[in-house]
């Protein structure tokens, strides 16, 4: 391999970070990747790593910030000023002393030759890839020009938009809507296309989205890991899932595809994707019929659950064995496998309510444990996620809006005066809110006014969000684009201003988990390279500039020090939560919330106080009551394509970076050997994928781990060839996700396709 020789010749020469990259790899089944005779295949695992305990390497604590379950809590080991490797941190149970392969690649995203070292502006118009370097100065003073110019012409700022999500979950990254929110009422891109489905249906049922604590998994009798794949994307949960095993629970996987997960269990059952709702009722119904419910909580902890119980009569699973590809004889002895283990759990992968029906999905398991009365008992529950430990005060976030602004009227939202006086009223203004699923349409529909800046910051939208086509053609329409990443990628391609920002070892945060209950403190460990900032600093020195042009315009901070803004992040209910007393003690180490296990009281935030399975908030949002089976979406074309994430990379982080083109080099089409032979493709062959949405060339891959009629793509974009699987996906709407996220989720997974050999 062929490393660009600069200041980390270091680090590439004595092989330390290759080794802990290596043994990343190792953990989790990766290493057989390695073509034959790569020089980093032939390196020793075992080789004693020499700088652990030698005081010339100071240790930082750090944590992985990246939209994963496992959010790492880890130990950054640095000499000279340069980060040499990192490692899991051992006082976390949950890390316990090891990365994924991706977060052992850190040490080369930090010193990537490919990362963007200084603003850049795209000279020749956007997509023309004719880049110049400019001054933070003269970055800034076009931003902020073009702000102020947009409040001059139009009276307000809603001309200014913002689309930002999960490349960075650091709390103080949050401070990117604070900096919009400085500068008045602006345009948002709204709602995720990641989990608002299934957000929803948790909410209807429980009145939240709370999970228990991964680490119970281990006590658990029966566990169902339904469309998620751990050992590829949770390695760290995996472990507690192997202990369950060992001390005898029945471990199933109930997936369209045969994961690296389902090949370590005790039973995989392929399901037909779409069906898994109507299997989820007919098992509850059979677990009624053979009288294993749990009567006595549901009489005392439920809401609906005659009428529920009535709805299941109507259900036939004689039809559910015939919809979902399972016989009724396996589907009866699942149902009672489960309801008889005591306790059993369903831990809910996020892809499954990534369907036109995914909503009423994760409704229908919610329904199936809780029939069990597996909900609010230790090592039980229908496992999704959590924001129970995210209380923390969003300092950078919650700025003020400019004396004087304006932004859209509600005119249902008339307030009286402070004093009362029932004469008086004002306007209440508000943003103006735009579906993140549908960016293209959002940005080329909106009037009065148009969308003139857009501004993209932890998100590389080019290659996760969808009708990547129409997407380009609506950046077009923008006056002026600014991206503000790490990397060149799909997204800055058309971009007009591009600003290098920091990685989390370059600044303070602090992180938790949606997953597991553990909180890290994030410390700056090396000074930040070349010209990077990060996004707080960004906005201070956009919030100078502009005071400094109108006095008043921006009410972001003007003086900016990463470790002062992740301090004011804390408070007592942090403090209480955590069992500390000053986030000083993270120091030393992360720490865990203290072990609640999720409605253990019987207390539920639903308006009936209990479980519903009857909700009125659901009707209220358009949807059935009762979680009923819904039909998924109709094919429009032969195939089926599923998207996966990949182990290698997370959406189109880390896949860019050498080391994992080493090891992952290309995009393949996953096959079955009957598909495969009807089409008359080989493995290796190159073919073309299309729809009515665009094409993709790229090789094929024969193999029976996906069913006959659906085809396998992993979704991240590859930096060494021209892929992006978002060129085959429409924007179409999920059922649920507008009442807590503010826009319904993306069914991504409801892609059709078609195939022919190039």
């Amino acid at each position: 391999m062929n490393y660009v020789k600069e200041n980390v010749d270091s680090i590439l020469n004595d092989g330390v970070s290759r080794r802990g990259f290596l043994k990343g790899l190792a953990a989790c089944g990766a290493l057989s990747m390695f073509p034959g005779g790569n020089l980093m295949a032939n390196e020793s695992l075992n080789t004693k790593i020499p700088y652990l305990g030698q005081k010339a390497y100071k240790t930082f604590r750090n944590a992985c910030p990246r939209n994963c379950y496992d959010t790492c809590s880890i130990k950054t080991f640095v000499k000279d000023g340069i980060m040499q490797f990192i490692e899991g941190a051992t006082e976390s149970t949950f890390t316990n002393g090891g990365c994924c392969v991706k977060g052992n690649s850190y040490v080369r995203r930090v010193y990537s030759p490919k990362r963007i070292k200084y603003p850049m502006i795209q000279v020749g118009g956007k997509g023309s890839g004719s880049w110049k370097r400019v001054s933070w100065d003269e970055a800034i003073s076009r931003i902020g020009d073009k702000l102020l110019s947009i409040k001059k012409e139009d009276g307000h700022m809603l001309g200014a938009a913002l689309t930002k999500y999960s490349g960075n979950f650091g709390i103080t990254h949050y401070g990117v809507e604070g900096m919009f929110s400085s500068i008045g009422y602006t345009t948002r891109f709204g709602g995720t296309p990641c989990w608002p489905a299934g957000i929803d249906a948790q909410n209807f049922d429980t009145g939240n989205m709370w999970c228990n604590d991964p680490e119970e998994m281990k006590d658990s009798k029966y566990i169902i890991l339904w469309g998620v794949n751990p050992a590829a994307n949770s390695i760290h949960t995996m472990k507690y899932i192997y202990e369950a095993k060992r001390k005898g629970a029945k471990v199933i996987v109930i997936d369209p595809l045969f994961t690296e997960t389902a090949s370590k269990v005790n039973e995989y059952y392929q399901v037909k994707a779409g069906s898994d709702g109507l299997l989820a009722l007919a098992m509850a119904k059979i677990i009624i019929k053979n009288n294993l419910h749990d009567k006595k909580w549901l009489k005392k902890n439920s809401h609906g659950y005659k009428k529920f119980e009535k709805y299941l009569k109507t259900i036939s699973v004689k039809k559910a064995a015939e919809v979902s590809g399972l016989s009724e004889k396996l589907i009866k002895e699942i149902a009672i496998g489960f309801a008889k283990a005591d306790p059993a759990t369903v831990w809910i992968g996020y892809g499954i309510q990534r369907h036109t029906n995914g909503g009423s999905i994760v409704r229908a398991i919610d329904a199936l444990v809780a029939v069990t009365g597996n909900v609010g008992k230790y090592a039980g529950g229908a496992r999704y996620g959590h924001l129970n430990t995210w209380g923390f005060n969003y300092n950078a976030m919650t700025n003020p809006k400019p004396e004087g602004s304006i932004g859209y009227e509600d005119s249902s939202a008339v307030m009286g005066d402070i004093h009362g006086a029932d004469s008086a009223k004002e306007v209440k203004y508000s943003d103006r809110y735009l579906n993140i699923n549908k960016t293209a349409e959002g940005i080329l529909t909106a009037a009065d006014p148009k969308i003139k800046l857009l501004w993209v910051a932890c998100k590389n939208v080019l290659a996760q969000d969808f009708d990547r086509n129409k997407i380009i053609k609506a950046f077009n329409t923008v006056d002026m684009v600014v991206v503000a990443d790490q990397f060149f990628n799909e997204t800055t391609k058309w971009a007009d201003i591009v600003l290098p920002v920091t990685t989390q070892f370059e600044e303070y945060d602090v992180n938790v988990s949606y997953w597991h209950y553990w909180l890290s403190l994030n410390e700056q460990a090396i000074k930040p390279l070349h010209e990077v900032k990060s996004d707080l600093e960004i906005a201070s020195l956009l919030s100078k500039y502009m005071n400094k042009k109108e006095k008043g315009s921006c009410t972001f901070p003007q003086k900016y020090d990463s470790k002062k803004l992740t301090i004011k992040e804390f408070n007592k209910g942090i403090h209480d939560q955590f069992g500390i007393k000053s986030w000083k003690e993270l120091e030393n180490g992360p720490v865990k919330a203290k072990a609640v296990v999720p409605f253990a009281d019987g207390k539920f935030s639903t308006p009936s106080g209990k479980f519903e399975f009857y909700s009125e908030q659901a009707v209220k949002y358009g949807h059935t009551a009762l979680p009923e089976y819904l039909e998924v979406r109709k094919p429009y074309d032969k195939y089926r394509l599923t998207t996966l994430h990949s182990r290698y990379s997370l959406h189109s982080q880390f896949q860019n970076l050498d080391w994992m083109e080493d090891i992952n080099p290309e995009p393949f089409v996953h096959i079955n050997p009957s598909d495969a032979t009807y089409k008359r493709i080989k493995t290796g062959d190159t073919v073309a994928v299309f729809n009515k949405q665009g094409l993709l060339r790229l090789k094929a891959k024969v193999t029976d781990n996906t069913p006959v009629g659906t085809f396998m793509m992993y979704e991240q974009w590859y930096n060494n060839s021209i892929y992006n699987v978002n060129e085959l996906v429409d924007d179409t709407s999920s059922d649920m996700g507008s009442f807590k996220t503010g826009a319904p989720g993306i069914a991504l997974q409801d892609t059709y396709v078609n195939i022919r050999k190039v």
